[in-house]
């Protein structure tokens, strides 16, 4: 056996062996999550706040205001945002599932890589917002161009183009 095959066999039973042992879960610190909840929503104001990836799960936050936030990763599962205030928030890496942001201002928003399925947005500002690699289904975008216009001041991306408009 030539050193070349000794190589190539230990290789294989290493890649065998790591496939076959199960390694350990990690799992992320729960310290790192802060979770919102309907209780503590109440106060509405999150302006220009530290929300990296905080979670709100079926939170009613209508009229909330979130203007200038740091959103980043953060998790909106059913709330309800209509009419929130989410201008110049980074809600990059972000999930909305199920959520609602009817007549929502994301104006300047940049929602880069967020996913954004079945949610709505019926209405919703969002002039100078960036969509670049957000995941949304074949309908929202379709609304959503109908309305996508201006330039992200932070990203400079076109909001129809961020959107994969025609």
């Amino acid at each position: 056996m030539s050193i070349l095959q000794s190589c190539f066999s230990l290789l294989l039973a290493l890649f065998l062996l790591l496939t076959a042992l199960p390694l350990p879960a990690q799992a992320a610190s729960s310290a790192a999550i802060r979770a919102i909840d309907d209780a503590e929503a109440t106060a509405k104001s999150y302006a220009g706040q530290q929300l990296i990836r905080a979670e709100f799960a079926n939170v009613r936050l209508i009229d909330a205001d979130f203007t200038g936030a740091n959103l980043q990763g953060a998790v909106f599962n059913g709330s309800n945002l209509t009419k929130a205030n989410l201008h110049g928030v980074d809600f990059s890496n972000g999930i909305a599932y199920l959520s609602n942001f009817a007549n929502a201002d994301l104006s300047d928003a940049v929602l880069t890589s967020a996913m954004l399925l079945k949610s709505n947005f019926k209405g919703a500002k969002i002039t100078g917002a960036d969509f670049s690699d957000a995941v949304l289904d074949r309908k929202q975008v379709m609304d959503l161009c109908a309305a996508a216009n201006g330039i992200n001041p932070i990203t400079g991306v076109n909001t129809r183009d961020s959107l994969g408009c025609p």
